[in-house]
C-alpha cells in the first residue's frame, strides 16, 4: 500500500462526491463522520482536513481533521494505519489526539508513535449503542416531555456546558461560542415535572444517511437517580423513528456501568467501542 492511497482535500463537497457512498454504507457505525460532513456542508469552517483511502475507485476509509485539533478516523487495518500516519507524519501534520473504534485507534496510536516519538495515552474509551426494539420506562416518571423553544436557549446552552464539564469535554459553551459548538445544530426536548419544572434534557442530531445520533443527554446532579434520563432519551428515540431514522444510535463512557445499563434497558444494543488517545 502506497501513502498516494490516502487523497487529502479541504472541500467538503469534492470529499461527499466521492466518499459520500461509503459513509452511508454503514451509517450506525459512521454516525459521527455523517454529521460532521453534514453540518460543515451547510455551516463551511476554514481549514478542516478530509482524507479518503482510494483505491481502484473504491473508497476503503476516510478521516477528518478540524484544525489544531485531533483525528477521527473509520476503521483501518494495521497497515492501513501505518500508512495514514506515514503520510500525516511526511505532511508536517502534528496530533494531539486520535479517535476511532479500539482496534483502529490502537494501530493508529502505535504507528503514530513509531513515526514521530509521540507517546499515546487513552484518555476515554466510548460505546457505541445501536436502537434495537425501543423499551420505554415502565412506570414513567411523573411529568411530560417537552420539545424546546427558543425561549428555552439559556436553560440549553446552561445545561450543555454542566454536561461538557461532567464528561471532560475540552469545549467552551456559552453565548458567545455556542453557534462553533457540536451541540448547537441539535433538536432538543426537556422532561418536565407536572408543574413545569425541566428537570432532564437530551439532543438529537439531524437525519443523516438514515441514522440520528442522540447526544447529549443530562440530568442536573441533584436531580438524578429518578428516572428522568431514561425518561426522555426514550421520547426523542420515538421521535427520532417516527420522523424517519432508520437507526438510533448513542454513545456512552464504556467505564460507566449506570449508563451502559440504563440505555440497554430502553433497548439499545452496544455495537462496538471506541477509544480516544492522547498524544504527548
Amino acid at each position: 500500500m502506497r501513502t498516494d492511497d490516502w487523497r487529502l482535500t479541504e472541500d467538503v463537497d469534492e470529499f461527499l462526491a466521492r466518499a459520500g457512498d461509503f459513509l452511508r454504507s454503514r451509517p450506525a457505525l459512521h454516525t459521527t463522520p455523517l454529521s460532521v460532513t453534514e453540518k460543515l456542508r451547510t455551516q463551511r469552517t476554514e481549514g478542516v482536513v478530509f482524507g479518503r483511502l482510494e483505491r481502484g475507485g473504491e473508497v476503503e476509509a476516510t478521516f477528518f481533521r478540524f484544525p489544531s485539533r485531533g483525528l477521527s478516523v473509520t476503521s483501518l487495518t494495521p497497515g492501513q494505519a501505518d500508512t495514514l500516519a506515514a503520510h500525516l507524519a511526511a505532511l508536517g501534520h502534528s496530533l494531539p489526539w486520535v479517535t476511532a473504534d479500539d482496534g483502529t485507534a490502537t494501530a493508529f496510536a502505535e504507528a503514530w508513535r513509531r513515526h514521530t516519538g509521540a507517546t499515546p495515552t487513552v484518555r476515554v474509551r466510548l460505546r457505541l449503542h445501536r436502537l434495537g426494539t425501543l423499551t420505554p420506562p415502565e412506570p414513567m416518571p411523573a411529568g411530560r416531555a417537552r420539545l424546546a423553544g427558543e425561549r428555552d436557549h439559556e436553560d440549553i446552552v446552561r445545561w450543555c456546558r454542566e454536561f461538557a464539564a461532567d464528561v471532560g469535554e475540552d469545549v467552551t459553551v456559552d453565548a458567545g461560542s455556542w453557534a462553533g459548538t457540536r451541540f448547537a445544530e441539535k433538536r432538543y426536548t426537556f422532561w418536565e415535572t407536572p408543574d413545569g419544572t425541566p428537570v432532564s434534557m437530551a439532543g438529537v442530531n439531524p437525519t443523516v444517511g438514515g441514522q440520528a445520533r442522540v447526544d447529549p443527554v443530562h440530568t442536573p446532579a441533584l436531580l438524578r437517580g429518578r428516572g428522568y434520563a431514561g425518561a426522555v432519551t426514550a421520547e426523542v428515540s420515538r421521535a427520532a423513528l417516527a420522523a424517519g431514522a432508520e437507526e438510533v444510535v448513542l454513545y456512552t463512557n464504556a467505564a460507566n456501568p449506570t449508563s451502559n445499563a440504563l440505555y440497554q434497558r430502553l433497548g439499545y444494543v452496544p455495537v462496538t467501542d471506541f477509544t480516544v488517545y492522547d498524544f504527548s
